[in-house]
């Protein structure tokens, strides 16, 4: 029976050990969001160089009380024929100007009313209205006065909590929500005068260095959490180690030309969606999120369908390219939203890109060790077919979901995300207690079959430092 090289299971314990370690320091970086409703009014703004927009946030109650526009009828219908009156109303009282007293342009969009939430002090629902705040011609979108009095011209003890959640020249570029954004002021009545002063917004000038860097960060997390995109590799990574031979899995390669078809399937899906990404953001394309999310669920279903019988072996470099474009218009959609200049368009791209790629590789490195060892434990073919039917299961989760049919599994799906830290941890203990049960039949003598054996096969390949090995003939 041919063994595993000692060198080469030595290089794999060191593999896994690094793996096990950096993927624990993985779980501790991501803490839990909590939002809860309170009784005042939020404004979050996000900055752009030449405008500003605004989502307010106005509890239905005080709002209906200030305005005199009942809301109490939730339907579509009642909505939109109350929308005039509601954009006359906050427009009044809605008035950002420079801080020379020069008028801003306001102009209002999308509207929304949100669930009835029960909390201790009764029922509570939440108006959601959409503004774009445009600076004149020199004006200053990070130094301005936002005059504002809704609800609180009327409701004296009513407040608004005004926040900057998203800033590029500040670092703040993902989305974020009340929790998340900083705050910036809070605008309320002076009980002497019965006025409401307009709030100065003073934000700090900020740097190229953070925008780049919040927008490394952002790719980084959102490889993280894109469960889709990194469900897709690392289903066509699953069969990296083995060799076709009859439109079925049998055997295994070496571990160098393993370790090769891994590094060129992933450089593949780099370039695939680093060109879509670039071609995307930069050609300013209107791409519909719903066919692209599709998309990339049926690439996870054909490389489900791969791991199990091989529909491309030798060429998963070129399905990962193929695929790749698709995922890369899946990442523009986070860039489409931030209404950035040039310049910062080009440098979110560049440090958005490399944040994906250096999640991507360190992802693929701390799963290294997993591929190659779990290729060697008993029941390693049904391993394999079980987390690629797991994989297929939420794939067509996933592409009912995008083409318009809600369900479960897609939803467990996204929520396991937050999760891949777990994930990985498990593979590489699972790759470390492999690795030492390898050694000890080793070391008792017994040897190791390093072959992936499928019913039928008379003879198995074994994997080596040098190369696919043929041993003797199988009993029977």
């Amino acid at each position: 029976m041919s063994r595993l090289p000692i060198s080469l299971s030595s290089a794999l314990r060191k593999m896994a050990g690094i793996a096990v370690t950096a993927t624990a320091a993985l779980l501790l970086a991501a803490p839990p969001a909590v939002a809860h409703p309170m009784p005042h009014s939020v404004i979050l703004l996000d900055v752009h160089k030449t405008s500003v927009t605004a989502e307010l946030d106005l509890p239905v109650g005080d709002f209906s009380t200030a305005s005199g526009i009942d809301l109490n009828d939730s339907t579509t219908a009642a909505l939109t024929k109350q929308t005039p009156a509601i954009r006359a109303y906050l427009a009044a009282h809605l008035r950002p100007t420079t801080l020379q007293g020069t008028a801003w342009t306001v102009t209002f969009g999308a509207l929304a009313l949100g669930r009835t939430e029960q909390t201790s002090t009764g029922p509570y629902r939440e108006l959601t209205v959409h503004a774009t705040l445009t600076a004149p011609q020199g004006g200053d979108t990070r130094h301005f006065a936002l005059g504002y009095d809704a609800v609180v011209h009327q409701v004296v003890t009513h407040t608004v909590l005004v926040s900057v959640r998203q800033d590029w020249a500040t670092g703040k570029v993902a989305d974020g929500d009340e929790n998340t954004a900083t705050q910036v002021g809070v605008i309320r009545i002076d009980s002497r005068t019965m006025k409401v002063t307009p709030l100065t917004v003073d934000l700090e000038s900020g740097s190229v260095w953070s925008g780049t860097f919040a927008m490394f960060r952002l790719g980084a997390t959102h490889i993280l959490e894109g469960t889709d995109h990194l469900l897709f590799l690392l289903i066509l990574l699953l069969p990296a180690p083995l060799r076709a031979a009859r439109n079925r899995w049998r055997g295994t390669v070496d571990a160098r030309t393993a370790v090769g078809r891994i590094a060129r399937t992933t450089l593949a899906f780099t370039l695939g969606h680093s060109l879509s990404l670039a071609l995307s953001a930069f050609g300013d394309l209107d791409i519909p999120a719903r066919p692209v999310e599709a998309f990339i669920a049926f690439s996870i279903l054909v490389g489900a369908v791969h791991a199990v019988r091989p529909l491309f072996p030798g060429r998963e470099a070129v399905i990962a390219g193929f695929f790749g474009l698709g995922h890369g218009m899946a990442f523009s959609l986070v860039l489409a939203d931030m209404h950035l200049s040039t310049t910062q368009l080009a440098l979110s791209l560049a440090g958005f890109n490399l944040g994906i790629e250096a999640m991507q590789l360190l992802l693929v490195l701390l799963a290294l060790p997993s591929l190659l060892l779990l290729t060697r434990v008993r029941g390693r073919s049904a391993l394999r077919c079980t987390c690629a039917a797991l994989t297929a299961c939420a794939a067509v989760g996933w592409l009912l979901d995008r083409v318009g049919v809600p369900n479960p599994v897609a939803r467990a799906a996204d929520s396991a995300g937050s999760h891949t830290s777990q994930l990985f941890l498990v593979l590489a203990c699972t790759a470390v207690l492999s690795t030492v049960r390898l050694g000890i039949r080793h070391r008792r003598g017994r040897g190791v079959t390093g072959d992936e054996h499928e019913p039928g096969t008379a003879r198995t390949p074994v994997l080596t430092a040098r190369g696919v090995n043929e041993p003797s003939q199988q009993g029977g």
